[in-house]
């Protein structure tokens, strides 16, 4: 299938979400029709519209205006709640913060972008990484904000490039320096909040990740263009969407383009994580009809998750992603991944599913009674794709691997590798490997 047919069938089934949609998850339960209701959310509906520039907001990029901006939105949430609206132009900001009946609207020709200085963003008690600790907000944050929306077709623009100049030559100067160490901001942080919308708005150039929810549920991600640069100076750690704890997530119809993984199940890590509160698995994600240009991993499971159960990703192309499934397995935590499909793919990947133990900052601990990894159930179907080496997958006394099913698959791969044996259970139907 070239690009076009690929994009026109991507088209019409984002324009026909009956059509997309499916009727069970893959164990077997029936999927709420919540999930196939990707209507847009009308602006004019969700209250008074504030324009920052109505509110002595100066349509100066050269000004840091975090104050000015931060004071709309909270006049707005005073006076009952409504839309805090970025008109056309650029606006230099520090961290943000949106209350409960707030939204967040970009219009056309906007740009909100972030201070390019670590020193305009606060510490908060956060999540980074699977762990709550006291780190730097993001640049658009919302917590406990029931219904908070990001709307319009203007752009969050992170600012990112001397951050991620900072990042490499820190890697220089401590080839182990954490993504902690580095002090970057991400883009948006939105947790303990449900019925959330993000659509149609442009997300580039991001310090850190682009979208982190933690502790969500029902949370929509409608047509959004999500870029971080892979090329030259590259946007380490930019991942698209991260799901940290969580359950009910949709991904429809949007572009990733990011230098690390684009939609990423988290949860926690460490051998004790299954027994800390904060903690906690992800349930009931559906990603559909997106384009992915170059991102390390379409769909990655880790390399901070506990517990991740009925979750699809469909009707995607790929441009030259590096994986298309990625199932990180963490040798310090107790990590269980289940019910997981992978269906009607096309285009370029170094890898399809890789299967591999993860030691990336990790810090073992004695402990007797830690249950032992697994992925079981996993089904990759109706893929059709160029590869280097699709079936990545290696075994390991420390995680099992039980019930994949590989069927209809057609990929040109270069090192011609087919291990199902190394699975239990596998079921392989149709597999055409050239």
């Amino acid at each position: 299938m070239n690009k076009l047919a690929s994009s026109l069938l991507l088209l019409f089934l984002s324009l026909c979400p009956c059509l997309a949609s499916a009727d069970n998850w893959p164990d077997g339960t029936k999927m709420d029709k919540w999930f196939s209701d990707t209507t847009k959310l009308s602006v004019g509906s969700l209250g008074k519209q504030y324009v920052i520039t109505d509110y002595g907001v100066k349509n100066d990029p050269s000004l840091l205006q975090t104050e000015a901006i931060q004071a709309v939105i909270d006049r707005c949430a005073k006076e009952g709640g409504g839309v805090v609206v970025i008109p056309s132009g650029t606006f230099l900001t520090g961290s943000l913060f949106f209350k409960l009946g707030t939204h967040l609207h970009l219009q056309d020709g906007a740009i909100l972008r972030g201070s390019d200085r670590i020193a305009n963003f606060k510490i908060v008690e956060t999540r980074i990484e699977g762990e709550t600790c006291k780190y730097f907000s993001a640049l658009i944050n919302a917590d406990h904000v029931d219904g908070f929306s990001i709307t319009g077709k203007g752009t969050i623009d992170g600012n990112g490039y001397n951050y991620w100049n900072e990042f490499w030559i820190r890697r220089q100067w401590n080839p182990q320096c954490t993504n902690k160490e580095a002090q970057r901001p991400r883009l948006v942080y939105i947790s303990n909040s449900s019925n959330v919308t993000v659509q149609d708005v442009r997300e580039v150039n991001s310090p850190f990740w682009n979208n982190h929810l933690y502790n969500c549920d029902h949370v929509r991600f409608l047509s959004c263009y999500i870029y971080a640069s892979t090329k030259d100076v590259k946007a380490p750690s930019s991942d698209a969407i991260d799901i940290d704890k969580g359950h009910d997530f949709l991904v429809n119809g949007c572009f990733m383009n990011v230098n690390d993984d684009a939609v990423v199940l988290k949860g926690g890590k460490g051998t004790y994580a299954d027994t800390m509160a904060v903690n906690g698995p992800v349930e009931r994600v559906l990603v559909q009809n997106c384009h992915y240009g170059t991102v390390h991993s379409m769909l990655t499971l880790g390399s901070e998750s506990l517990h991740d159960r009925n979750i699809i990703m469909r009707n995607c192309t790929a441009d030259d992603v590096t994986r298309v499934l990625w199932l990180k397995m963490r040798p310090d935590t107790p990590q269980q991944y289940e019910y997981v499909t992978v269906e009607n793919i096309t285009g370029k990947t170094k890898s399809g599913v890789v299967v591999r133990p993860w030691t990336q900052f990790f810090k073992p601990m004695k402990r007797d009674d830690m249950s032992r990894s697994y992925c079981r159930n996993i089904t990759l179907k109706n893929i059709k794709m160029t590869s280097d080496n699709f079936f990545n997958i290696a075994s390991s006394d420390k995680y099992d691997l039980s019930d994949f099913t590989f069927e209809n698959i057609e990929v040109n791969d270069k090192q011609k590798i087919f291990t199902p044996e190394l699975i239990k259970h596998a079921v392989v139907k149709n597999v055409k490997i050239k």
